[in-house]
């Protein structure tokens, strides 16, 4: 394994200095690689005048700017480890957070300032990204930091609650950092001439290297939306301003239900990536219509995240295949015993090579947990392998349930489901059943304008498309869904 890498900013300065780095949308600022590297030495030296020394964590509560980046490249310089926090929380359930990563300084943006004031108890020394940290950051010298960022230093800590609800901060290295960049630019093409647009938060680890870290670091331009907008990812696809995107299924869906979806060319965008939450075939198929291939990948937060995507060229031919597995990723597909599954069947998905987290900040047990005695990560997902070795997610073992003696993936249904006129997006549950143990109760949203249909319709529909013991025996319309960061449906949230 290579012992260290070289610091990012610096190199990409001394490459090509004058290229712009980052752009933010909505007012047209720019920073070129120069400037960023200078920024990030400054912060890194605020960072030092703060207390904070090496190995010590740094809290950061913002929506997409350029100086959460920032901030990220000065840790990385300083040997501090950024944390970044979940806006979408209150401070109730930051507050654990902090707790557990004891951070040395809180930094944050005007719209959670107020959520700021409520940690003051907790993080006392906070400073504001619209108030004076740009003021304080160019006073402040450059800071030399460290030639060499060591390849298992501990870079930034990401919060994960899954589809559980019990967050836990996954460990994430420099040489994650390097791995996602290769595993990500070779099959998409990434070059330098790129344009990629970040807009999914960055407390999450699409956002941070999905992909914008990987543009970074190949000297290509991330254009930053604070939140995501249709209508301004929609001009900017129309004006041809970006090469590759990654967007999770949930933003896909708006995309189709635009009123523009129809008339936009869509093609200008050259790579369209996925991932996060499974991809209907539906909405494939209707991004095929508009000459768009929308390549639809799997990883975790612990894996870097790439491990899969799938092939451009064989999108329309293994529609629901998640691709196959990249060149730094290994993957095995094992029974309950941890033995290789007979090609073809399903299994639990476990995970090798050097872009694995080492594991969980301050959970021994968890990381213990997580991995087979020979090292392997647990996925906790199933998946099966075609004959042409191209992967498919059939679902989470927790998701599984058994019905009459018969093992029911919840997606495999919910696929189905999505196919019918009237819904947008399905999600179903196992629910107790005297009779057959256990049964499927589908919670169905309609798309706009359409009600639930019948649930005789419903079942119906099902009974032509699935075996009889995976159809589900109720239906519950909802308004919406909770979901994580990364658009999956939280479940265990769903009123039965």
């Amino acid at each position: 394994m290579i012992p260290c890498i070289f610091d990012i900013t610096a190199k990409r300065a001394e490459l090509a200095g004058s290229d712009i780095a980052m752009e933010e949308v909505a007012t047209g600022r720019t920073v070129t690689y120069a400037a960023l590297d200078e920024r990030a030495a400054r912060a890194a030296g605020l960072l030092l005048s703060l207390g904070v020394g090496e190995g010590d964590r740094v809290a950061i509560l913002c929506r997409n700017r350029i100086e959460f980046f920032e901030m990220l490249f000065a840790c990385a310089k300083m040997g501090a480890i950024l944390v970044p926090l979940n806006w979408r929380m209150p401070a109730a359930e930051i507050r654990p957070l902090l707790a557990d990563s004891a951070p040395r300084v809180l930094f944050f943006g005007d719209e959670d300032a107020g959520v700021a004031a409520d940690l003051s108890g907790d993080v006392p020394l906070r400073v504001g990204l619209d108030t004076d940290y740009a003021e304080r950051r160019d006073a402040t010298p450059a800071h030399a930091g460290r030639r060499l960022w060591p390849a298992d230093g501990i870079w930034y800590l990401l919060y994960t609650s899954g589809t559980t609800g019990t967050p836990k901060a996954v460990i994430y290295t420099f040489t994650m950092a390097m791995v996602n960049y290769i595993n990500i630019s070779q099959p998409i093409g990434l070059t330098a001439r790129d344009t990629t647009l970040n807009f999914l938060p960055l407390f999450h680890t699409a956002g941070i290297n999905l992909h914008t870290l990987p543009t970074l670091i190949i000297g290509g331009r991330v254009l930053i939306m604070p939140g995501f907008d249709v209508d301004v990812m929609l001009d900017l696809v129309a004006a041809g301003r970006v090469d590759a995107i990654f967007g999770v299924p949930a933003i896909y869906q708006m995309l189709s239900l635009h009123p523009r979806f129809a008339s936009v060319d869509l093609t200008r965008l050259r790579s369209w990536g996925c991932g996060g939450a499974p991809l209907s075939d539906q909405l494939v198929q209707r991004f095929l219509e508009r000459g768009v291939r929308v390549c639809n990948g799997m990883g975790m937060t612990e894996t870097g995240p790439t491990a899969f995507i799938m092939d451009p060229n064989r999108v329309a031919e293994k529609i629901g295949s998640v691709g196959k597995p990249q060149v730094l990723a290994g993957v095995r597909i094992v029974g309950p015993d941890g033995v290789d599954v007979t090609p073809g069947e399903a299994g639990e998905l476990w995970f090798g090579g050097p872009g694995i987290t080492p594991g969980y900040w301050n959970r021994p047990d968890a990381t213990a947990a997580a991995f087979s005695a020979d090292g392997w990560l647990k996925s906790g997902d199933l998946a099966r392998c075609d004959a042409d070795g191209f992967y498919y997610i059939v679902g989470r073992i927790k998701e599984m349930f058994i019905s009459g003696g018969e093992n029911v993936y919840p997606a495999e249904v919910e696929n189905v489901l999505s196919q019918h006129p009237a819904i947008l997006e399905a999600a179903v549950v196992g629910v107790p059943d005297e009779k057959w143990g256990e049964v499927g109760c589908a919670h169905i949203l309609p798309r706009p304008g359409q009600t639930i249909p019948p649930a005789d319709e419903l079942t119906l529909f099902c009974r032509e498309r699935l075996a009889p013991f995976k159809v589900p025996k109720s239906f519950v319309a909802v308004t919406d869904f909770p979901r994580t960061a990364a658009g999956k449906v939280q479940k265990h949230r769903l009123q039965h």
